[in-house]
């Protein structure tokens, strides 16, 4: 594999990196509706900087993605355990969709 080809993410991975900001736009908004505590604004700046790390290959940033849609799904699932919101099974389905295909040797092997 030559170096211009592993300098860029694979189209999964920067997916993944752009639903980072989408999840950190969705606390933030959540944040300002007053649907969430003011300390839930952590974890939507750990979304961004997640997501801008990973969209750079940066290993740190993929960890932290783990992290964070670790950290979603589990969001997911203790909502629709608390208040019954059905819809968010799905969420929490991508999640570990999401979960499973950063894991995978070949997106390993492109990252710094």
């Amino acid at each position: 594999m030559s170096d211009q080809e592993r300098a860029k993410p694979l189209p999964g991975v920067a997916a993944i990196g752009l639903y980072m900001f989408l999840l950190c736009m969705l606390w933030l908004l959540a944040v300002s509706m007053h649907k969430m505590p003011k300390s839930a604004l952590i974890f939507a700046v750990a979304f961004a900087v997640a997501g801008q790390g990973l969209l750079r290959l940066k290993r740190w940033g993929w960890a932290m993605t783990l992290a964070a849609i670790f950290i979603s799904m589990v969001h997911s699932m203790w909502s629709v355990a608390e208040y019954h919101t059905l819809w968010l099974l799905g969420v929490a389905a991508f999640d570990m969709i999401l979960f499973l295909y950063l894991i995978r040797p070949e997106v390993r092997a492109r990252l710094r």
